[in-house]
């Protein structure tokens, strides 16, 4: 089971920027999928962005055009650039590594805080 952990939350003005850092224990080339989840008190889960082995990715529609997922074999890391951030952005962000099959495989990340002032 491979660990996660993420790095670069914090408390920014609406406006600002962050960058979060996803660091894993191995090897991330055998997950399918890697991405970024967040969790907004008293919401689900909901995927911000992932991207594939091959490069592919995935945002959810609040974030287009502002934030950036980028994933790097070679350092085992999954980064998440996040610009213009807004107060609807604040949530605990969770780093997710997936395995594609039957049954789907899930790692995930302790999670790091984001919190947006207005």
């Amino acid at each position: 089971q491979v660990q996660l952990v993420e790095s670069g939350g914090g408390l920014v003005q609406a406006g600002g920027s962050l960058r979060l850092s996803c660091a894993a224990s191995g090897s991330i080339f055998r997950f399918n999928v890697m991405g970024w989840y967040r969790q907004a008190p008293g919401k689900e889960r909901e995927l911000v962005a992932a991207v594939t082995s091959g490069g592919g990715t995935n945002y959810a529609d609040p974030v287009k055009g502002r934030f950036t997922i980028s994933r790097d074999n070679t350092k085992n890391t999954v980064d998440l650039q996040m610009n213009s951030l807004k107060p609807e952005d604040t949530a605990i962000y969770y780093c997710n590594a997936r395995v594609m099959g039957l049954p789907r495989s899930d790692s995930w990340g302790q999670g790091t805080q984001v919190t947006v002032s207005s």
